[in-house]
């Protein structure tokens, strides 16, 4: 492992961990993968861009959590009838594996003629996938679910695909997963700052001694486009709508020549996460929208972050 400039997130010494070389079906990108862990295996569902240039979720899995073999088929491909094959034509994208009550929750941006919204499915193997609704109108992106209910409710991040409010992250509830409501907005982008541009979930949230652990991405505009990094924020442990502390400083940013060369120059962004029993959490990415990478971070570091060097939310 090597660390990166803040030293809070350490690059593994092998990046990129997957590659278009590494998928068995024609794909021109892999990136921007769901993590889990699963019966002692650990799971990627990524997204690559068909030689159309529309997206697909494939399958990979690992021992160790660095070295992947890829499964022969994708995992999910746009639905070909029905409602969801109307609201999928142009690619399913950017899954979120949100575990909760002995099964794997499955978010996913759904993109059609109609704009981009949400897809709710679910697995209980990562073998067989069932499609549930559309939890949100468009334009919505970056849904991630908490893994438990507070007082009987779902409750979930996503982010309004829109310039309205500019690109808050909001939170929401539901008794049922489907009927989603009571939506606030908890945290916006700070003018003048790494991420003013737009912000968004990015992994589901995990827990820690000191509360709910978010990973979120941040956007700033250059002269030479727009960059992504990646932030943390800390959420009550029993009331995920108050956040304690969210980061002042970025805790990623693109740096190797793969983060900042690619199909999206200048891109860290995590879809997932996995915490380990020994403290530490490994945060996957995708980088440039082309490669996946993975690094470790210690969970109590990236919560005091937040609670040291913090910033207000809104």
């Amino acid at each position: 492992m090597v660390e990166n400039h803040a030293g809070l997130v350490r690059r593994y010494e092998k990046n990129p961990i997957l590659t278009k070389e590494d998928i068995p079906y024609p794909v021109a990108t892999v990136h921007n993968a769901g993590a889990c862990k699963y019966q002692d295996r650990y799971i990627l569902l990524f997204r690559s861009h068909r030689q159309n240039g529309r997206s697909i979720i494939g399958l990979a899995e690992s021992v160790d959590g660095f070295s992947f073999v890829v499964h022969p088929k994708p995992f999910l491909e746009p639905a070909t009838e029905g409602v969801f094959a109307e609201y999928e034509e142009y690619g399913v994208e950017d899954m979120r594996i949100c575990p909760c009550e002995g099964e794997y929750l499955l978010t996913y941006s759904a993109y059609s003629r109609h704009g981009v919204r949400i897809g709710l499915a679910r697995t209980q193997d990562f073998d067989k996938v069932e499609r549930i609704a559309f939890i949100s109108q468009p334009d919505m992106r970056n849904t991630v679910i908490f893994p438990r209910k507070f007082d009987g409710y779902y409750v979930r991040l996503d982010r309004p695909h829109s310039e309205i409010n500019p690109w808050p992250i909001c939170i929401s509830y539901s008794p049922d997963l489907i009927h989603w409501g009571n939506s606030r907005v908890i945290m916006n982008p700070m003018k003048y700052h790494w991420d003013e541009m737009k912000i968004g979930p990015g992994a589901p949230p995990f827990l820690s001694e000191k509360g709910w652990i978010h990973i979120y991405h941040g956007v700033f505009q250059t002269m030479g486009g727009a960059v992504y990094r990646m932030g943390v924020a800390l959420h009550d442990l029993d009331n995920p709508e108050r956040i304690i502390g969210v980061a002042d400083e970025w805790i990623l940013e693109p740096d190797a020549p793969w983060e900042r060369t690619g199909y999206v120059p200048n891109v860290v962004f995590s879809c997932g996460v996995v915490p380990e029993d020994d403290g530490t959490v490994k945060i996957y990415w995708g980088a440039a929208d082309t490669v996946m990478c993975v690094g470790t971070a210690s969970i109590a570091d990236l919560a005091d972050l937040c609670l040291t060097r913090a910033r207000e939310p809104l």
